[in-house]
C-alpha cells in the first residue's frame, strides 16, 4: 500500500466510516463527486473553459481529490492494486487503439477500418 492510500484508509478508519462503505456506496460516491466536478463546467462554452479553470481551480482540485479518495478506498476494499489495474488497462487500450490507426482521431476502436 502506498503512502497516500495509507493516509486515506487511516483517515476513514479513525472515523469508523468503513461501516458505511461497500462497493455500491463507494461507486455511487465516485459518480456523485464526478457530477460535482462536471457541474463546475456546466453550460460553459469551449472558449470559456480556460477561464473557468483559472477561477475555480481550487474547487476543481477538491472534486478531483474526492473522486480519487473514493476510488482508492474502493480499490483497497476490493483488493485491487490501482496502479496494476491501470497498467493492465493501458495494455488493453494499446491493443484496441494501435498508434497507426488511433493517432490524431477520436474514433472509437470499433470504427477503425481494417
Amino acid at each position: 500500500m502506498d503512502s497516500i492510500e495509507k493516509e486515506i484508509i487511516k483517515f476513514r478508519d479513525e472515523r469508523d466510516w468503513k461501516q458505511f462503505h461497500n462497493a455500491r456506496t463507494l461507486a455511487a460516491s465516485i459518480v456523485i463527486e464526478s457530477a460535482e466536478l462536471l457541474e463546475l463546467f456546466q453550460w460553459a462554452k469551449d472558449e470559456e473553459i480556460e477561464e473557468i479553470v483559472e477561477k475555480k481551480l481550487d474547487k476543481i482540485k477538491d472534486e478531483i481529490a474526492d473522486i480519487y479518495a473514493y476510488l482508492v478506498i474502493l480499490a483497497h476494499d476490493l483488493g485491487i492494486n490501482l496502479q496494476d489495474a491501470v497498467r493492465e488497462k493501458m495494455k488493453k487500450n494499446a491493443r484496441k487503439y494501435p498508434v497507426d490507426k488511433a493517432k490524431g482521431t477520436s474514433k472509437k476502436y470499433t470504427e477503425f477500418v481494417e
